[in-house]
């Protein structure tokens, strides 16, 4: 959902709220959910925990990357458990969530099998930590991911699109007992599952909503971020700057799908 995250100073403070946040650096998550507007502004005023103490080592434009994707990446590593050793195939590496998902999961201690639709992308997911990618519009993705595997398939999969992903499983691209972890799919009316897979090769269902985690899973995510961003462990990618007076361009670029990284806007 555009205009859920950013980054800034605050401003003001309201009841119950220590007057020392104003003037402290924070990053913003869910600004729009619920909420008829949302990060597009100059202002914006928020439940004090949303806006979360933001490390002076990342400035704000990385910053407006972390709510939506940075988070769903975090939650979606977090579901897999202990990755150490294991192969984990992400699907869209070098979106603005696979790209952080990459990067955690290397930093669990997984070897990461990357989809991308480009050599553009092919190389930005590299960028992040991926031993290997398939170009899903060109390469049969369940094939390929099973001689990179020596016919094994994945431990994991971390899923942006779950009608497309689930067609894989039948041909075996995930092991068994192995997890999918889904956040999101281009078709959300009913898909259909293969069964018989899931059930005899004891395959794991694993889907959240990043905008209502629990909350003992969104303070983990948060203090996992913090403590990367201060160690300077994550890498962001901006693909774009506009300035809030040309939000529609903004809009538009995301919508082409050529722009590899995150559209942020910067205020007067």
């Amino acid at each position: 959902m555009p205009h859920s995250d950013g980054a800034g100073v605050i401003d003001m403070v309201g009841d119950g709220v220590p007057s020392s946040r104003i003037g402290e650096r924070v990053w913003i998550w869910n600004g729009q959910w619920q909420r008829p507007m949302g990060t597009a502004a100059e202002y914006i005023a928020l439940p004090e925990a949303q806006a979360v103490r933001l490390p002076v080592t990342t400035d704000f434009a990385a910053a407006a990357c972390l709510g939506i994707p940075a988070m769903t990446a975090c939650q979606a590593i977090h579901l897999l458990g202990d990755i150490s050793g294991k192969t984990v195939l992400v699907i869209g590496a070098s979106s603005a969530v696979g790209h952080y998902a990459a990067q955690l999961a290397v930093i669990g201690g997984a070897e990461v099998i990357g989809t991308v639709g480009s050599a553009e992308k092919a190389r930005h997911a590299l960028g992040a930590g991926v031993k290997t990618t398939i170009n899903y519009k060109t390469e049969p993705v369940a094939q390929r991911v099973k001689e990179l595997t020596a016919g094994r398939g994945v431990d994991a999969i971390v899923d942006m699109d779950f009608s497309s992903t689930i067609q894989l499983l039948p041909d075996g691209a995930l092991a068994p007992h192995g997890t999918l972890v889904g956040y999101g799919s281009n078709a959300y009316g009913d898909t259909p599952v293969p069964f018989r897979t899931l059930l005899f090769s004891s395959i794991s269902l694993r889907f959240f909503l990043v905008y209502d985690l629990a909350p003992v899973d969104r303070q983990m995510a948060i203090k996992n971020l913090t403590d990367l961003l201060a160690n300077g462990r994550l890498s962001h990618t901006v693909g774009a700057r506009f300035a809030l007076d040309d939000i529609a361009g903004a809009h538009e670029a995301v919508e082409s799908g050529k722009v590899v990284g995150n559209v942020v806007l910067d205020l007067p």
